[in-house]
Order: C-alpha cells, then sequence, then structure tokens
C-alpha cells in the first residue's frame, strides 16, 4: 500500500479538472486525498461517472458514550460518496455544495464490523440541481445505513 498525500488544491487547480478527473486524480495520487480522510481514516476507492465508493474502518477513537461508532462517521462517508457521484458529472469549472443530507441508520457500527463501503449512485442530474442515493454495507454486503442528498451545482462561468 502506498502512502498517501493529503491537503486541499487551489482553486484554479480545481477548475482545471472536470469533476470525473480531479476524483480519478485523487485515487491514483496524482493529487492529494482531503484532510478529513486522514482524520477519519476513509478514502475513495473508485469512481466512474455517477458513482463514488468510499472505503473506511469503523474503529473504537469513534465511538459514542453509548458504545458504538457515532453515526457521524457514517454520515461522513456517506455524504462523500452521494457528493462525489454528483461531483463525477460536473464539467471544468463547475462547482457544488451539499443542500441537504437524509441518512437513515439500520444497525450500529462497532470497532469489530470490518471495513465498510458507503456506495453512491446518481439518481438525478440537471442544469442546477442533482440528487443521489447511496448505501453503507459491510464486506459481505450486511446494510448498516443508506442516505439520500441533493446538491445545487453551480454552472461554469465563461
Amino acid at each position: 500500500m502506498t502512502e498517501k498525500n493529503y491537503g486541499v488544491v487551489s482553486p484554479e487547480m480545481l477548475k482545471s479538472y472536470d469533476g470525473l478527473g480531479f476524483l480519478r486524480a485523487i485515487i491514483d495520487g496524482t493529487l492529494p486525498n482531503p484532510p478529513i480522510s486522514e482524520v477519519l481514516g476513509f478514502h475513495l476507492i473508485e469512481v466512474e461517472n455517477g458513482r463514488a465508493v468510499f472505503e473506511g474502518l469503523p474503529e473504537y477513537r469513534y465511538y459514542n458514550p453509548i458504545g458504538t461508532v457515532h453515526a457521524g462517521f457514517a454520515a461522513t462517508l456517506l455524504d462523500s460518496a452521494l457528493g462525489c457521484a454528483i461531483f463525477s458529472t460536473l464539467t471544468k469549472g463547475d462547482a457544488w455544495t451539499t443542500l441537504e443530507l437524509r441518512l437513515n441508520l439500520v444497525r450500529p457500527l462497532t470497532k469489530d464490523t470490518g471495513p465498510v463501503r458507503a456506495e453512491g449512485r446518481i439518481i438525478y442530474r440537471g442544469h442546477t440541481v442533482a440528487t443521489s442515493e447511496g448505501d453503507l454495507k459491510d464486506r459481505a454486503g450486511k446494510l448498516y445505513a443508506h442516505a439520500t442528498t441533493t446538491c445545487m451545482i453551480f454552472p461554469a462561468k465563461n
């Protein structure tokens, strides 16, 4: 496994890529992973037009006071996967942001769950609004959470 690089690119660098190219550059190490990936130990592992997959490992250090992994871990992985599914469809210079994230937790994550994958898939892509859906599953395919998001798209100014 290669050492991961973390950081944030300049706005000019970001605008020089289309969404899919930018995300692929993170996977291949050309561009850095975002700092949140280092903090929570999750990474983008697959991307194609309208689909993105992140993988992370629930750990004891993410526990809440009731003895399970905090819901924020699942929410962050799903927000990333759903948002990047939409990001993968953007053209060079476009920008986007999450307007809404709806999360449903169906079973608790623990330090013994093992690696989990958050997969996001686009549902609708309009000119200024897009929606996506996704799920968080373990390697055996057991569902832990599912979510939907709505994102605002800001088309590039020519």
